[in-house]
This record gives structure tokens, sequence and C-alpha cells, in this order.
């Protein structure tokens, strides 16, 4: 039997630090004199309330057997509850017309998506643009902790080959667990620091720096300005951000052992090779483009081909060029990189490199069969024998991911959306990127024109990519909720 009453006081929990975190942009709006304060103390009431209602209700009786069912429901339900009470400041400070529009911006922040429904946010409240930032870094830190904790013991989408590695099932698990997540976050407090201070010492305001720095280490791309960050127009802000997306995109825990005095833990790892790798080569075909094309001069090229690729390979979708204006190459290229992603254990979304590596091998082994069928040939990955189940289940989330996109752009197209932006539309949110192509949701647009249809689509879908797929679409399968 599912233990309902547990998930309700996890979910609990949950809200009441989703309640204390309000508090910070109620606290920045009395600094700054904004009248807004207000309505995220009436969130908070609201959030804490209900928080505390449930652990006092469903605090559990003895020692309770949290299962996989119960895991997969919780990990659904608290991303799902978390983004409905997030949505409460934008409801009562008629930021968002809509509640469609504000669960909109509250699912997109904390799923890292970055896609948003808002404009001139120059003008907007200081605690409306540190909430939709706060959402993000809070979003990113539970992503890494959910693919480093829990979806290896789902054994999801082939995550489980960092079972060994990141978790644990004997009978000290849960120690394993907390001493990892506690890791995790030692490490993206580091990052999140870091960057903040660059941000500042580069040129931007002390707010600026925290709601920016939020945004990047969480590779999210929510902006304090509707041009994101070519409203700076600086060299230097632009190459900050570039080495935080990075930072971001990769395994956190590899930072971790970095910092721990393994010197070597980066650049061992072959995801990581691979990714560096891909990043260099695809900056260095948009670059060219850019310049044999005669769109830019040498510098500018590179400048800004190398920010938009790490941009969108890294999930961020941080803009400083419309790159719609910049030919069908450009184009087609980057929409392919909106499916590729960055590391497993990092706040990036998409497919993930590491899946990329074991196709290829697998693929690879398959070729060499078929040339000696008599010889044997196993798939490595990271020196570890491959095994079937492993590679049955990353090829499963190949099949169940191109099946959601297809999906997805269906059913975008179905809502009145053109060619262009269905296609795209559909690949950014799966991927988590946000800017899409085209002239509605490309660098220059907005998804505020969307209809109410196409909006909630587009929330399914960003939810769908975040939670790898499996953890939510299991949920509508009969079977599983059979005793």
């Amino acid at each position: 039997m599912i233990q309902y009453r547990f998930v309700a006081f996890i979910l609990g929990i949950f809200l009441s630090i989703l309640a204390g975190a309000m508090a910070i942009p109620a606290g920045m709006d009395l600094l700054f004199g904004d009248p807004d304060w207000v309505y995220f103390a009436e969130a908070a009431a609201i959030t804490g309330f209900v928080g505390i209602l449930f652990i006092l209700s469903f605090k559990p009786e003895g020692e309770p057997v949290f299962e996989v069912r119960e895991t997969f429901i919780l990990t659904a339900s608290s991303w799902i509850a978390i983004s409905v009470f997030a949505s409460l400041p934008f409801i009562l400070s008629s930021a968002a017309p809509t509640f469609t529009d504000a669960f909109f911006e509250a699912i997109s922040g904390l799923t890292t998506t970055g896609a948003t429904v808002f404009r001139d946010l120059d003008y907007a409240p200081p605690g409306i643009l540190l909430w939709r930032a706060l959402l993000q870094w809070l979003g990113g830190i539970g992503i890494v902790v959910m693919a480093m904790t829990i979806l290896p013991a789902l054994q999801i989408g082939g995550m489980q080959l960092f079972r060994s590695e990141f978790s644990d099932r004997s009978e000290k698990y849960l120690p394993r667990v907390s001493q990892i997540s506690s890791a995790i976050l030692s490490t993206y407090l580091l990052i999140s620091a870091s960057c903040g201070v660059a941000y500042w010492l580069a040129g931007m305001t002390p707010f600026e720096a925290i709601c920016l720095m939020m945004s990047t280490v969480s590779t999210a791309g929510f902006a304090t300005s509707d041009l994101s960050l070519g409203a700076f127009d600086s060299y230097w802000i632009e190459m900050i951000a570039i080495v935080f997306m990075l930072a971001g995109s990769i395994t956190l825990l590899l930072f971790t052992r970095f910092l721990q005095g393994d010197s070597k833990s980066l650049w061992r790892d072959s995801q990581v090779r691979v990714y560096l790798f891909l990043m260099a080569l695809a900056s260095g075909a948009i670059t060219l483009w850019l310049w044999g094309t005669h769109q830019y001069d040498g510098i500018s090229a590179l400048r800004y081909g190398t920010f938009t690729v790490v941009s969108i390979l890294s999930t961020t979708g941080f803009t400083t060029a419309d790159f719609n204006t910049w030919g069908g190459f450009s184009l087609i290229f980057l929409f392919l990189l909106m499916f590729v992603g960055g590391c497993t254990g990092s706040t990036a979304g998409g497919i993930k490199i590491f899946r990329f590596q074991i196709l290829f091998k697998a693929a690879k082994a398959q070729i060499l069969q078929l040339r000696r069928p008599h010889g044997v040939f196993v798939p490595l990955y990271n020196n570890q024998r491959l095994k079937e189940s492993e590679f049955m289940s990353v090829l499963a989330f190949f099949a169940l991911y191109i099946f959601c996109y297809g999906a997805l752009a269906l059913s975008l197209s179905f809502c009145g959306l053109d060619v262009i932006s269905s296609l795209s539309g559909s690949a950014t949110i799966l991927g988590n990127v946000g800017p899409g192509l085209g002239d509605h949701i490309g660098p220059s647009g907005n998804y505020g024109d969307l209809s109410e249809a196409a909006k909630w689509i587009v929330m399914f879908g960003m939810l769908v990519g975040r939670l790898e797929l499996l953890t939510l679409l299991i949920l509508f399968t009969p079977s599983f909720w059979r005793t």
C-alpha cells in the first residue's frame, strides 16, 4: 500500500522551506521601499500554514516504509505542489494577469527552463525579479540532488550507472545520501558566491549580480532585463557568464572532489571531456560561419558565437544577440544542440552527454560485431563495462524522448503555432533551454503571446523534461497504482 501519509509529510517540509524563502524577496522590497512586500508576506503565510498543517497532520507513526512507488509520487508531486505555491506572489501582486501565467513563470523557474511570459522586466519590482531568480537557484540545487541520489535508485535512463559512485543501497544509504547532498550544496554555494562577486566586480549592481548569479549557476536563464545579458553589452560579463554556465552544466560532485584535492577529477571523467570538446567544436563552427558570411568581424563572431553555443548547450538560454538572423546553417546547428544538454549531476537539462556516449559506444560495438561475427566487443564507459540493462535503459530513454518531442510538436502546432515555433519550442522546453527559434518564442520573443492551451502544453513539457520523462509519465500507467 502506498504511504501517502509520509509523502504528504515530506511535502509539508518542502512547503515550509518555500515559505521561509519568500521572506527574502519580501525583505528586498522593504529595503527598496516597494509595497509589494505585503504580497510576499501573504504568500509566505499561506504557504507556511499549509506546510505546517501537513507536517502536524501527517507526521508518520513509527519508522515509515518508503519504497520505489512512493519515491516516484513524491518526486512528481513535490515539483508540482511547490510550483503552485511559488506562483502565489505573482498572483497576489498582479505581476501575472492569470493563474496560468503565474504558474508558467513559477514552473519555468523551478525547472530551470527560463522561458518567460513577463515583459518590461527593466521596470519590474525588485522583489518579483529576485523571486524569479531564487526559484531558479532552488530548482537548480533540487535537480542536482535528485539526479545524484534519487534517479540512480530508480534506474531511469541509464542513471543506474552512477549508483555505485554516487549512491548506495546498503544499510548506510541514508547517511550516504546525506553526505552527498551536503557536499553538493557546499560546492553549489561556493560556485554561486564566486559568480556573484565576479559579476559585481565586472560592473553589475549588487542586486543585478545576485539575481543573475542565481540564473547563471542554475543554468536557467531568467534575466533582469528584456534584453537578457545583451543589456550590459560587456565582454567581461559575458566571459564570466560563459565560465559559470559551464560550471553549472558539469557534474557538481566532480567539483567537490576537485576542491578536496583530487586535481584530475574533472578531466578524468569522459563525460566532461566529451562535453568540453563538443562545446569547443560547436563554438568554432558557429564562429567560422558568422565570420565567413561577413555578419561580424573575427572578434565579434567569436564573442557572439561562443556565448550563444555555451548558453544553449548548457541549457541556460541567455542571449546577447538575435541568432534568428544568422542564417540557415547556424539555426539548424543551434536547434540540434538544444537536444544535447550538459552532464548528469549538473543543473543542465537535455538528453545529457553520457547517454550519447553510451549510444555511440554500443553502435560502434555493433558495427565491429558485423565485421567480425565471432569477435567479442564489450562497450566501456569510464573504464567500466556496460551492462545490457544499462544500455537498454538508455535506448528506451532515447525512444521515449523522441516520442515526447513529436507529441509536443504536434500539440503546439494544433494550438496554432507555426512549424518553426512548434519544432524548436518542443526541443527547447523538453531540454529546459528556454528560447526557441522564430519570431514568437525566439531570442527576441516571448511565451506570453501563446494561447492558454499552448502554455499548459509547454508547462507539461518543461516538467516532463526536467523529471527525466519516466519519473512523471509512469504515474499515468494504470499498473503503477495497482497494489
